[in-house]
């Protein structure tokens, strides 16, 4: 854990150690220490974005938004394009009631990540929280916002400018809204603070009082004035979510329904599982593996007890479910019953008959199994999916996951002719990463083949899409590889004479 000591002692361990500390300590819930740990670390590495992130989503359980935020932003100076990042940001701008702009975040995060379910479910909860707070966000949509593309250089756009530069009459949208909010609903929102609101209220009378001043100098009034205005600003952010949390009565309410309901299945299962798989898989990307994997468990154990009646496509479902938990014991490190799981899953899409369900557990059996270094498998299973890739997008990496394979097998001349298709297909979407990626996939089988020239040329492409993406620790060792090359083609030329 963080053991710089009052001191100022250096770290006493490494970067891995306190990453990996600090995601255990944040599993469990202990999200001050996580940040602790994390902190230690980002001592050792500064810019390192992954460990950015994971300090942003402790600060974010924690409820500081604005050092969520902060992190968020600095994970993503090095690259503007990374998704992890990009999701946090969004995350902290939802926080803090910017519903606009995290929608904006959210967007860039769908338009670089489309298959991941996070990005989806923000930018539905923040139109949501827009609309509940002045109506349809027209002006947010992706075609109208070119100068916020993820392509756009500029990232501070909202930093020294409101959020009006959306739509200028959002805030004062909201101030009316807040001001004919009834007291009733006020009272709902704030529970049992709501008499704490009541009392500043009547402190602000008293004349004597509010003239005097605190002791560091500030003046009382304004002490009591910024305490009812962040508890007014907390009753509009909760009336646009409509926490359950901050409704008592609600929780109640729902609760006896829940109760009620227990032994029979909802009057529309199909909504019922629908939005099960989406908190499951919102959780599950929140980094809370445990909590993702007893909710999946919970879901599959009431879909179970339905009949093909209730649900007609319960396989389906089943195999949903079963992805669902082979994911979150992927990230538990549970590789045995993960597998077990999305084989589970591919044997119901399978008998269903179902090619995006069955695509989707190939993909994760390849997974497992290349985690778990059983590479000839992995392959196996990946090239069986092959046919079943929907976009150009899936195909680079699949090509290239493939490939990377074959090189950890030592079979390079097939790892070199799948990282060209991964080339061929990358080239074909533009996409700078996945160009990186593929070039110095192809250089690194050259390599051992004893194809120096054209290890050398791909490691130069590969130099140069790590230039543009400004990605220095892939520069790095791609320059050191490349003159590994070039040295080895120097001495060729020279054996060869």
């Amino acid at each position: 854990m963080f053991d710089m000591g009052d001191q100022g002692q250096a770290p006493k361990s490494t970067f891995h150690t306190y990453m990996a500390e600090g995601n255990q300590l944040y599993r469990k819930g202990e999200y001050l220490k996580a940040i602790e740990s994390y902190s230690t670390a980002l001592i050792l590495q500064p810019d390192d974005k992954n460990c950015l992130v994971a300090r942003s989503k402790c600060y974010l359980k924690m409820g500081d938004s604005e050092n969520a935020l902060r992190d968020a932003e600095a994970s993503l100076k090095g690259d503007k394009k990374f998704f992890k990042g990009l999701y946090c940001k969004a995350e902290a701008l939802y926080t803090m009631g910017d519903f606009e702009f995290a929608l904006v975040f959210y967007h860039r995060g769908h338009k670089l990540r489309p298959e991941l379910q996070e990005f989806r479910l923000g930018i539905q909860k923040a139109q949501e929280a827009i609309e509940n707070s002045v109506g349809s966000p027209s002006s947010v949509k992706p075609e109208d916002m070119e100068h916020l593309s993820i392509f756009d250089k500029d990232e501070e756009v909202h930093k020294g400018q409101p959020v009006s530069i959306i739509n200028p009459l959002r805030k004062d949208a909201r101030r009316q809204k807040r001001k004919t909010m009834s007291e009733r609903t006020t009272k709902q929102l704030l529970g049992e603070i709501y008499s704490d609101r009541e009392y500043l209220e009547k402190l602000l009378k008293d004349e004597y009082l509010v003239n005097g001043k605190m002791r560091g100098g500030e003046r009382i009034q304004e002490v009591i004035v910024n305490c009812i205005s962040y508890l007014d600003t907390r009753t509009e952010f909760w009336h646009q979510q409509k926490p359950m949390y901050a409704r008592e009565r609600e929780r109640k309410l729902m609760q006896q329904k829940r109760n009620k309901s227990c032994h029979k299945p909802p009057s529309d299962p199909t909504r019922f599982v629908l939005n099960s798989l989406e908190e499951i898989d919102a959780v599950l990307s929140a980094g809370n593996a445990e909590v993702s994997l007893k909710k999946a468990r919970d879901v599959m154990k009431t879909v179970l007890g339905w009949s093909e009646e209730v649900v007609p496509n319960k396989k389906e479902v089943l195999g949903n479910l079963h992805s669902c938990i082979g994911n979150a014991l992927i990230d538990l490190g549970n590789m045995d019953k993960a597998l077990e799981n999305h084989q589970k899953d591919l044997e119901l899409a399978t008998q269903c008959k179902l090619p995006d369900a069955k695509s989707r557990a190939l993909d994760n059996i390849g997974r497992v199994y290349a985690r778990v270094g059983k590479f000839r498998e992995a392959i196996e299973v990946w090239e069986e999916k092959i046919p079943l890739a929907c976009g150009v997008l899936e195909k680079t990496w699949l090509f290239h996951e493939i490939g990377r394979c074959f090189l950890e097998l030592k079979r390079y001349t097939e790892a070199r002719d799948y990282g060209i298709r991964s080339l061929a297909a990358a080239d074909e979407i533009a996409d700078e990463k996945w160009q990186l990626n593929a070039c110095a996939l192809v250089a690194q089988a050259e390599l051992k083949l004893g194809n120096f020239k054209s290890s050398v040329s791909n490691f130069e492409k590969a130099l140069f899409h790590a230039k543009v993406l400004q990605d220095d620790l892939a520069k790095d060792a791609i320059q050191k590889a490349l003159r590994e090359a070039r040295q080895h083609q120097h001495n060729n030329t020279s054996g060869d004479t």
